[in-house]
């Protein structure tokens, strides 16, 4: 059976340990471009676009963070993965500790973790994600994206960049993204798992991230066992688009740590 998501898969002869990339809220697989051009030619690069964007299906309703790890894991077995470092952005983040919790280190042999955070759901939180969620089936994606371009990437962005974030936004499908939210709304407490992480991590932040601040991003860090905290200057929510040299050469760091364990 083919895989239900949509998909990149370059160069999977490598013998190294592949890399899934798993974007964020309301992006698509194209927000890895950077990353795909920096290590397809030396390892195989798993890029999906989640359930509900880009060009996978769309499942109206609620897609809880389960829903989208399960499908992180079937597209692995129809891959042959049997192991892979895990990267996550945001909402990716917070999908790639399900995935963690899911599949454990036998299957997830380095955690990638980018401007997310391991909370749950306030209940102020939650009424606001549902009344977005709302508020994208009625009106679409436009607004939306107008409104958190420059809170998404810092104001002195590139102006290509922020053409990108602006494109993939309005480009998301609203059933998609609002079923997503009302997933996130109802998202458990990750941070008594962070603990138990016995693999190496990577946290990465934007220095201007104002979803998701560095202190959050030290917060985690001082959960997870084994883990290395990078903070990207002059970036905000997307720092491997924002600033992709520098997030390239600690992803690149971590990959080699990553290789020599294994």
């Amino acid at each position: 059976m083919p895989p239900f998501l949509a998909y990149d898969d370059n160069n999977s002869q490598t013998t190294r340990t592949p890399l899934l990339l798993v974007h964020g809220h309301p992006f698509d697989r194209t927000m890895w471009h950077p990353q795909q051009r920096a290590f397809a030619r030396t390892r195989r690069v798993i890029a999906p676009d989640l359930r509900g964007y880009g060009a996978s299906p769309v499942t109206p309703g609620l897609t809880p963070l389960s829903r989208f790890a399960a499908d992180l894991e079937e597209l692995l077995d129809a891959l042959g993965v049997t192991a892979c470092v895990l990267a996550g952005l945001s909402m990716g983040g917070q999908i790639a500790m399900e995935c963690y919790d899911r599949l454990g280190p036998a299957r997830i042999r380095g955690l990638v973790l980018a401007d997310t955070f391991p909370d749950p759901e306030t209940p102020e939180g939650r009424r606001t994600r549902n009344a977005m969620a709302d508020r994208l089936l009625r009106e679409g994606m436009r607004g939306y994206a107008d409104e958190v371009l420059e809170k998404m990437v810092a104001r002195h962005a590139h102006p290509d960049v922020k053409a990108h974030v602006h494109r993939m936004m309005t480009a998301t499908a609203p059933e998609g993204a609002a079923a997503a939210l009302r997933g996130r709304a109802e998202r458990p407490d990750y941070r008594p798992l962070l603990p138990r992480v016995t693999v190496p991590a990577l946290v990465v932040v934007g220095a201007d991230d104002e979803y998701t601040p560095v202190s959050d991003a030290e917060a985690m860090h001082g959960l997870l066992p084994d883990s290395t905290l990078h903070v990207i200057d002059n970036a905000a929510h997307m720092p491997n688009l924002e600033r992709p040299e520098q997030f390239n050469r600690v992803l690149r760091e971590f990959l080699a740590q990553v290789d020599e364990a294994s």
